[in-house]
């Protein structure tokens, strides 16, 4: 397959909604199979490891709730905390949706923009020349293609594609893509993983969750405007084996792009439970 008839209608696309490229906001989405290195066995977590550093993160106090939460600083103000939680029959979305929630609750003024598809958006400046070349470009979105080659931009995502050759990094998952037409397909192994981006002129919401019986989840939500607290971007990272209990890591930022703050912050769930 030629990457260029691909990517650039795949870029008006990312810009547009999939809808045209009139309209302000980008949502990509899969809920297809995506190939992840997220093949091990997770371990049952009785108690959490907490270092005293790690990497950019510094351990604030003990670890407190009978070793079930540390909570860690990081660079500008960085907030990382690690959570040891017991499923107690609760299925994991509806815990997973509770930290959701709270974080969301840092940033509301990305939360009332995402959902509200059809209030005016700044436009994402999309331009198309000789067919061979295109960009996009709106607040933390940067998208540029030109004949076989393309680099895609959003926070938390990164995307390099070569001739017939793609490399996709999204939440910690690498992905190889491969589509055509407008609509973008993600294929890989028989699992039932999933991928989903949707971004405005001012914030991107960026959710993964790997297939099969084990917890193995990421979500990020910024903001290029920082919140009354200074935060520009929220997130989880979450691993556990089948039933529980399961390793969640939740880091509030100041930074949009998050720094080296949300990696180490999925180090610290590595080395609990395991990748």
């Amino acid at each position: 397959m030629m990457v260029r008839p691909f990517l650039i209608p795949t870029v008006c696309a990312l810009a547009a909604l999939t809808t045209g490229c009139d309209n302000n906001s980008v949502r990509i989405s899969s809920t297809r199979t995506v190939e992840t290195d997220a093949t091990g066995v997770l371990r049952v977590v009785e108690a959490l490891q907490c270092p005293q550093t790690l990497g950019s993160l510094t351990r604030k106090g003990s670890a407190s709730a009978q070793g079930t939460v540390c909570t860690y600083g990081g660079p500008r103000g960085a907030e990382v905390i690690l959570h040891l939680v017991s499923l107690d029959g609760d299925d994991t979305t509806s815990v997973l949706k509770a930290f959701e929630d709270r974080l969301s609750a840092s940033l509301p003024q990305a939360v009332a923009g995402l959902r509200a598809d059809t209030a005016p958006q700044a436009e994402a400046q999309a331009t198309s020349s000789g067919g061979d070349r295109a960009s996009v470009q709106a607040p933390g979105v940067d998208i540029q293609a030109e004949g076989d080659k393309a680099s895609i931009r959003l926070p938390g995502i990164s995307i390099d594609a070569d001739g017939e050759d793609a490399s996709v990094n999204i939440g910690g998952f690498n992905v190889e893509a491969k589509g055509d037409g407008t609509n973008v397909e993600v294929q890989g192994g028989d699992g039932g993983d999933s991928v989903s981006v949707r971004a405005n002129d001012t914030a991107t919401v960026v959710r993964t969750s790997a297939s099969g019986d084990a917890t193995r989840a990421n979500w990020i939500l910024t903001d290029n405007r920082a919140s009354a607290g200074g935060w520009r971007l929220v997130g989880y990272e979450a691993r556990g084996p089948a039933g529980g209990p399961i390793v969640v890591v939740t880091v509030r930022s100041k930074e949009r792009e998050g720094g080296d703050v949300f990696d180490d912050a999925k180090d610290l769930v590595t080395l609990n439970v395991g990748e």
